[in-house]
């Protein structure tokens, strides 16, 4: 090792001996709780902590708001504070000022935290300043992050980072990739019960979901499309349904990729491109790797969306797939992209609104097959908003989850998916506690 490398690991263990992880201020410090999902996050967390019930004796939670405005943040403050649950003491969740561009002021913030939410986004353009310090620190850290390329990124500059310092680092807890990437771990898990033998094939559908989209999705979108016309390269990164595979070996397996109108005979439905499969599909895999390749070397995934049978169905089909292709055509090109995002798509803080919300669900299904053609069908509900009721519940568990029921010699430093990190014991955090559900269902149903 040289003196740099030297100097940087002593550095990092200087850290951590002078803020101890057990012994720091807060569980979990939410980041970005101005943002819209933030606030849904950050109301969220104090409807959940301030019933007693759900606070563990002397391992109560502490936690804090974070941001880069005093004023928003007071507001919001004040918002928690009337809305904890009748017959609590309203105490007033601490705030605590930190910039991605001041690197000491998320250095301040991390050391003083076991586990960060960030749901600051574009991540390509905010994101990384925080892993940085995060890897320095030894603070667990989760996001919602849809963006495939931004995590390989990461991965590639922080890893051996987070493995030293033993911060854990868990991207895309939210509806982007939880309900993929829990959805085909329960159903691997239920498979080898049934069949003592993994699914070689999983399906992914998309049966029923509705919700609608905030302008830090739109703004996260629109980034992507920007680094990807610009740059061959991350069009090529892209493309890799092993990009997250990290590991020198990775499989080579063709991966099927519903991009264009298909008929699905078998359940007698029409199938569209799903605009998350890009990321989902990409989580999952990296989850069979880190789970030891649990699910198969030659294991295949794909993602769509169902539609209805006959005319009606096809037509839908259809009329999705130019939709999707027209867009990612318009944001690709700089010109139509900036049109969109100042005339046409939600600004950047707005969202669905709290009926649009709690309104709000999806109905996902999974079809296994193992490699002897024994067949299982699971499916994964939600009762709200996927993109945003339920993401924040899903994110908000998946922080308390890391901070208080996955320890350190479990699971040690370094990049991980939800699945491989948390598996079952989020799982069942998210059943009781966030609305989702698991199960295997006939496969009539």
């Amino acid at each position: 090792m040289n003196n740099t490398d030297t100097t940087a690991k002593q550095t990092s263990d200087t850290n951590i001996q002078e803020h101890p992880y057990q012994e720091r201020s807060y569980a979990v410090v939410l980041y970005g709780a101005t943002s819209f999902v933030g606030q849904i996050t950050a109301h969220y967390l104090t409807q959940f902590l301030s019933d007693p019930s759900n606070q563990n004796g002397s391992n109560s939670v502490t936690w804090a708001i974070a941001g880069r405005d005093q004023e928003k943040l007071e507001t919001l403050q004040t918002e928690l504070s009337a809305a904890q649950k009748d017959g609590q003491e309203k105490a007033k969740v601490d705030i605590i000022i930190a910039n991605s561009n001041d690197e000491t002021s998320l250095d301040k913030m991390t050391k003083q935290a076991k586990v960060i939410i960030s749901t600051v986004g574009p991540y390509l353009k905010y994101g990384e300043p925080l892993i940085k310090s995060c890897t320095k620190n030894g603070t667990d850290y989760v996001d919602l992050t849809g963006e495939a390329i931004f995590i390989k990124d990461m991965m590639d500059q922080y890893q051996d980072d987070a493995k030293s310092s033993g911060a854990r680092i868990v991207n895309s807890c939210g509806f982007d990739s939880i309900p993929s990437d829990l959805g085909v771990f329960f159903t691997q898990q239920r498979a080898e019960a049934k069949f003592d033998a993994p699914c070689e094939v999983i399906n992914m559908r998309v049966k029923a979901a509705k919700g609608g989209l905030s302008g830090g999705t739109i703004a996260s979108m629109a980034t992507i499309f920007e680094e990807v016309g610009k740059d061959k390269a991350r069009r090529k990164q892209l493309a890799n349904p092993y990009l997250l595979n990290d590991d020198k070996n990775a499989p080579s397996v063709r991966q099927d990729n519903v991009s264009k109108p298909e008929y699905d005979s078998e359940h007698e439905r029409w199938l569209a491109p799903f605009v998350m499969a890009s990321i989902n599909t990409r989580i999952v895999h990296h989850s069979n790797q880190l789970l030891g390749y649990e699910y198969g070397r030659n294991f295949k995934y794909d993602e769509a969306m169902w539609m209805k049978d006959g005319v009606k169905g096809k037509l839908m089909s259809y009329g999705m797939s130019v939709g999707l292709l027209g867009f990612a055509t318009a944001m690709s090109i700089k010109p139509s992209r900036e049109f969109l995002s100042k005339h046409v798509l939600t600004k950047s803080g707005d969202g669905p609104s709290k009926s649009e919300q709690e309104n709000g669900y999806f109905d996902i299904r999974f079809f296994g097959e193992t490699s002897k053609k024994e067949k299982i069908h699971t499916k994964v509900t939600g009762d709200k908003d996927p993109g945003y009721g339920s993401t924040s519940r899903m994110l908000a568990q998946s922080a308390l989850c890391l901070a208080q029921d996955i320890s350190r010699e479990d699971i040690a430093g370094g990049f991980w998916t939800p699945a491989s990190a948390m598996g079952e014991k989020l799982l069942t955090r998210l059943e009781t506690h966030a609305g989702l559900s698991f199960e295997v269902v006939d496969s009539n149903d």
